[in-house]
């Protein structure tokens, strides 16, 4: 009785090891979120990544066999309704909706076939000369490579807005920076917009309650740092890429988790 009761703590320990180095080793998964909003043949601001960066850096993951995975991939990961992303997994998204997304940045998404998530702030959409079409937006999700999610409703500065605005009206500006862009997006597309990317990185716990009561699932800042599955849902951190990120070992120490810093910016 005394050795079948050790064989069967033996078989307990065993069991509770394996289960033990599993969640360890599905704790270590880590995944960088790479955050893009403007391409061009040349540098025309801060935010500009050109066309030859960005296909370099695209074929350095393709060379080190990087997967680009789909975001919404990630997210039911980071909510527990999906497995963890393959090794090397990295996500793509851009911020925004600058017409060089269309012109630049499409060609190269089908010539390496990747999946990339768009943050959408309708206000701008054919409307500012600097931004895409209605119709263009729906030509890149017709493409099947594209996801298109909320960006608020005219990017505003949450930070500035509330200081010089009376609790009343913030609210109402909140409503429809949050509803309201939701279901015009939701509207133009006929999917189902529950991911948010905050404008200017800005986010506290007021406007984390809100985007939760909208309907959002999960959010996003530019924290810059890879993504764990013990972040905050409504604070998921990306990689606010630069031209000067390059393809080289700036780049690498982006995608590898080297790059990381703590805190998250302000406006």
């Amino acid at each position: 009785m005394t050795r079948m009761l050790r064989i069967v703590a033996g078989i307990a320990l065993l069991a509770l090891c394996f289960c033990c180095a599993a969640s360890m080793a599905e704790e270590q998964v880590t995944v960088p979120i790479l955050l893009y909003h403007r391409f061009g043949p040349t540098v025309a601001d801060s935010m500009t990544t050109t066309t030859k960066v960005f296909e370099s850096q695209l074929q350095w993951l393709k060379d080190n066999q990087y997967t680009v995975i789909p975001l919404r991939t990630l997210v039911n990961y980071l909510r527990g309704e999906g497995p963890p992303p393959p090794p090397k997994s990295v996500v793509i998204c851009t911020d925004d909706g600058h017409k060089t997304v269309y012109s630049d940045m499409l060609p190269l998404v089908r010539k390496y076939n990747i999946p990339v998530t768009l943050f959408i702030y309708p206000s701008c959409i054919s409307n500012a000369s600097y931004a895409m079409t209605w119709d263009q937006l729906k030509k890149l999700q017709e493409t099947g490579l594209f996801d298109l999610q909320g960006h608020t409703f005219w990017h505003p500065n949450f930070k500035k807005d509330k200081k010089k605005m009376t609790p009343a009206e913030f609210q109402k500006d909140l409503d429809k920076q949050l509803v309201t862009s939701k279901a015009v997006l939701e509207k133009h597309f006929g999917t189902k917009v529950d991911m948010l990317a905050w404008p200017f990185g800005i986010y506290d716990d007021e406007l984390e309650k809100a985007a939760a009561k909208a309907g959002y699932v999960v959010a996003f800042s530019i924290d810059r740092r890879n993504v764990a599955k013990s972040d905050n849902l409504m604070t998921v951190p990306r990689y606010l890429m630069v031209n000067a990120d390059g393809s080289g070992p700036r780049f690498e120490a982006i995608v590898t988790g080297q790059a990381q810093e703590k805190g998250h910016k302000t406006y």
